[in-house]
């Protein structure tokens, strides 16, 4: 894992001096994603920059890397799984690779197979290249979006980096907040590429490459999860646990220590127990989060797991006062608002991870390609609903809405709440609503008057396939995967997981709806297979996710924090009724309604705003 970033011209030659000391400020912003090393590469159109967290080749990784023949230059985020294949195939086209990192197989396979190169990759990562020959630079994400990659094109020089803070980083770059933007993550809670919260900066999308050059950004998607165009098969768990454990056995081919995440639940779970069998001789430790109030906390299952596979298991309890001192730091240290209020526990148990390991294996993604989330049955129990007579279903909306809101984790009320408000709309606007962290009603009182209506292609049949790959490639790629990079990041640990393998991505595909969710019944497929490494109780009990209990918390313990943040003048300057969100904190407070997402939405924002207006052009 590292920090990448550069700058090219396409017209005239660079000022070299200024150039590299605006690469060396993106290095330092940084410095947090790679302390183990760190360099820059320097030619007449273009500097590039990179600091190291060494996973593999711990004493040949420097970066960039550059073919002296070619004058090509590269820098990668990320790891390559299958290096050794690739080194291989390298040799018998007359290009041995000398240094033992595994992407130094990258210039070489740019060189014989050109853009396509990507196509050859397995692994998660960013790279960035300079061609003085073609004179342009080539952007290039992995898969499922792992490892982010951001950049900006002003006036004839492009600049790529990692995070958005280091490219903020150079003053020369005009900045202005872009309020469309601003106005799609108060609904969704992250940006979906290319968006970001700046008008001058564009996001990769995940399996996109970026090419940028005299005559401007093209863009392409190399690889698509495209789970409705795949022909199903009824699966094989035998077939299965070659995949996966396959998967398992590459990401954790590595040179240092790891450990991995764990809650409790079928995915985590799952991911250890693959992890102690195909490594028996490697002492796993396991760390996880716990919670104060019983609903919300899973340390009781995660230790019963780490028990049953005999390893040990770490805990780090989360408190209401971590949220009011870590979010402004986390925000100003990568330079974007990101809803998820998991982002603050999973960057206390990645500090806490970082003090023995430098990877974690994780559950990410299982969700999503098995079919695990409560929305997906809903979006078959929705069309039944959607029969009953009129006079019925406005009797139960009365009732459900009237339901007092509850400060327990994923309670009946507001299941049923979620449901009843979109039950009348079509299947994909319903799954967005659901998902959703501002509702159009709230949004509309916070005078944004234009909410995002984000695309989901509609074409695809059955409902399940659309809303699972929109999933995948949206909130699980801008979101869950966001997250897990950020809070990480900040203490140089790695997190790698094996459900985003491109293989068992494909296998997933192949599963008929049944075999993800049949009536109440999530995971199916994955549950079966499950039950060779897990007992039954952890792999059918009720499905919890990290949660936390903002709900409480904001009338308690956090309610005077966050109505200092919610006041701001600069919620009012980007188009946000300040006084309108302070009224929807006192309606949370006195309990007549649960706003907890919607508040913490706007709380971030706030924050973010407060940082970006040391940095915008006024």
């Amino acid at each position: 894992m590292c920090g990448v970033c550069g700058i090219a011209s396409f017209r005239k030659a660079l000022d070299q001096r200024a150039v590299s000391d605006h690469v060396h400020a993106m290095i330092e912003a940084m410095a947090h994603r790679g302390p183990d090393e760190s360099g820059f590469e320097a030619a007449s159109s273009a500097v590039l920059g990179a600091t190291r967290l060494a996973i593999r080749g711990l004493h040949s990784g420097k970066q960039p890397i550059v073919d002296r023949e070619s004058g090509v230059m590269i820098v990668c985020n990320g790891e390559i799984d299958n290096h050794q294949e690739l080194r291989r195939w390298l040799e018998t086209r007359g290009r041995p690779v000398e240094l033992a990192t595994d992407i130094a197989v990258i210039p070489g396979l740019y060189l014989e197979l050109g853009d396509a190169f990507v196509e050859r990759l397995i692994g998660v990562f960013a790279i960035g290249i300079w061609d003085p020959k073609q004179e342009r630079i080539l952007l290039a994400r992995d898969r499922a979006g792992e490892r982010p990659l951001f950049f900006a094109v002003q006036d004839d020089v492009v600049r790529f980096a990692t995070e958005i803070a280091a490219l903020a980083s150079d003053r020369t770059l005009s900045l202005s907040s872009a309020k469309p933007s601003l106005q799609s993550y108060l609904q969704y809670g992250c940006f979906v590429a290319p968006m970001t919260p700046f008008s001058e900066i564009q996001k990769v999308a995940p399996a996109e490459i970026v090419t940028i050059d005299a005559d401007g950004v093209r863009r392409r998607r190399y690889w698509r999860w495209n789970i409705a165009k795949t022909p199903k098969r009824e699966p094989s768990m035998e077939e299965f646990d070659k995949i996966f454990r396959g998967a398992v056995r590459r990401q954790s081919d590595v040179d240092v220590p790891y450990g991995a995440f764990l809650s409790g639940g079928i995915d985590s779970s799952l991911v250890a127990a693959v992890e102690q069998s195909v490594r028996p001789d490697h002492k796993l430790k396991a760390y996880t989060l716990r919670f104060s109030e019983e609903s919300y906390d899973e340390g009781v299952f995660a230790e019963k797991v780490a028990k049953m596979l005999g390893i040990e298991s770490v805990a780090v309890w989360v408190k209401p006062e971590a949220f009011s001192t870590e979010i402004a730091e986390l925000v100003g240290l990568v330079g974007e608002p990101l809803a998820d209020p998991a982002w603050i526990p999973t960057a206390l148990l990645a500090r806490r991870a970082a003090q023995d390991v430098k990877l974690a294996l994780v559950g990410e993604g299982g969700d999503e390609l098995f079919g695990g989330y409560p929305t997906y049955i809903g979006a078959q129990t929705a069309e039944h609903y959607a029969r009953l007579p009129r006079p019925l279903k406005v009797m139960i909306k009365r009732v459900v809405e009237a339901w007092p809101p509850s400060d327990k984790k994923v309670t009946l009320s507001l299941v049923l709440k979620r449901f009843v408000q979109g039950a009348e709309m079509d299947g994909v606007a319903r799954h967005l609503l659901w998902t959703s962290n501002v509702s159009p009603t709230l949004l509309e009182r916070l005078g944004v008057t234009e909410p995002d209506a984000r695309f989901v292609d509609r074409a695809a049949e059955p409902l399940l396939d659309i809303v699972q790959q929109n999933d995948l490639e949206t909130s699980l790629a801008e979101g869950l995967l966001t997250k897990a990079d950020r809070a990480s990041m900040r203490s140089a640990l790695e997190l790698r997981a094996p459900f985003l393998d491109q293989t068992v991505m494909e296998f997933a595909a192949t599963l008929p709806a049944k075999e993800r969710v049949r009536g109440l019944t999530t995971k199916v497929f994955l549950k079966r297979y499950a039950l060779r490494y897990l007992p039954s109780s952890i792999v059918h009990r009720r499905k919890r996710g990290l949660s936390v209990p903002l709900a409480s918390w904001l009338r308690g313990p956090l309610t005077e924090w966050a109505e200092s943040r919610l006041r701001s003048e600069l919620l009012e300057a980007a188009g946000v009724k300040n006084r309108a969100a302070v009224e929807l904190l006192e309606e949370h407070r006195q309990r007549r309604a649960d706003h907890a997402r919607a508040l913490w939405t706007l709380i971030v924002l706030s924050e973010w705003l407060t940082w970006a207006s040391k940095r915008v052009a006024k």
